[in-house]
């Protein structure tokens, strides 16, 4: 839905699927290359001139890629490839590199004040219950905290599968510093950032967090566990960087951002440096720029595509009997 707002703006008429239907388009913009790769195959077979956008995902980039043939074939099919940061463009090595782009997700929803509560300690954590991004690390090193802290997780996001969201009522019911508030609004997701001292995101794999926009946009620090796509976005010199699936070194920067205000204030600072990459008109114009770029690429498919449609039908011709 966001890309269609994105793509609205830029001008463009733009229609959510959730598979490529054969309608007509200018360009076809896929989301997800393992999930999209029938719809990326069957439009290049179907329509061999039409500009086709692969926009890649963690785990399409650390997981699946080497892994499954079906993905490389799309890749190869895609006029171009979309990372949501650099990192993804290392990945993907010199075989389809040289037609890859970074653009980062800018955040486009309400500038909500960051106002915080003195009576807890906040702690956001943003996301599905999914075994990818490590979802109980934040409950787990709360649990190490000593009984003086005011500390807090607040989790909002839907359990995908039924035992993991038996397990986050289970830590609920046992960790007083861990609530799971399930699945929220967009707006009352963003309410929830808004109000916490700090965002946590403690994946094992992340392609381009939105989150990571969603948190610099409304001022809010950032504490990362550090994997490629955390520090590609951050920098390996992000004071809020921790080892991931480290319980330990997440629960020593959680009660420094506690204790300490002048390092709480350097994850601020951080943020601040971080937001104007993430602004709406940023990305716009990297779209814009990738979208102008594919205007010689349809000329080109179109001159190669016709001289072969003669070549059929004049096969075709030679071949069928008289009438």
């Amino acid at each position: 839905m966001r890309y269609g707002r994105l793509l609205r703006a830029l001008g463009h008429r733009a229609r959510v699927l959730e598979a490529w239907d054969g309608g007509r388009a200018d360009v076809l913009i896929v989301l997800n290359a393992q999930r999209g790769a029938r719809s990326i195959l069957r439009a290049r077979r179907e329509r061999p001139e039409l500009p086709i956008v692969v926009v890649v995902t963690g785990t399409d980039v650390y997981t699946h890629l080497g892994a499954s043939a079906i993905m490389a074939r799309a890749l190869d099919a895609a006029s171009r490839i979309v990372g949501l940061q650099s990192d993804c463009l290392r990945v993907l090595g010199p075989r389809w590199r040289p037609k890859s782009r970074a653009i980062l997700q800018s955040y486009d929803g309400p500038r909500l004040p960051h106002r915080v509560s003195d009576a807890h300690f906040d702690f956001a954590l943003l996301g599905h219950l999914r075994a990818e991004k490590d979802p109980f690390r934040a409950a787990l090193a709360a649990r190490r905290l000593p009984a003086e802290s005011r500390v807090r997780v607040l989790h909002a996001g839907k359990a995908l599968k039924p035992a993991l969201g038996l397990r986050a009522r289970s830590e609920g019911e046992s960790n007083p510093r861990y609530r799971w508030l399930g699945p929220l609004s967009r707006r009352a997701a963003l309410t929830l950032l808004s109000k916490s001292r700090a965002l946590i995101l403690s994946s094992r794999i992340e392609g381009g967090p939105g989150v990571f926009s969603e948190a610099l946009a409304l001022g809010v620090p950032i504490l990362a566990s550090r994997i490629p796509a955390s520090v590609s976005i951050l920098s390996a010199r992000h004071p809020g960087l921790f080892t991931a699936g480290n319980s330990a070194e997440l629960a020593a920067l959680m009660r420094r951002a506690e204790c300490e205000p002048r390092f709480l204030a350097r994850l601020a600072a951080a943020s601040r440096r971080l937001a104007p990459q993430f602004e709406p008109a940023v990305e716009r114009a990297a779209w814009k720029q990738l979208l102008a770029e594919l205007q010689p690429v349809a000329a080109l498919r179109s001159r190669a595509v016709e001289p072969a449609r003669r070549a059929g039908e004049a096969r075709r011709s030679t071949t069928s009997p008289a009438r």
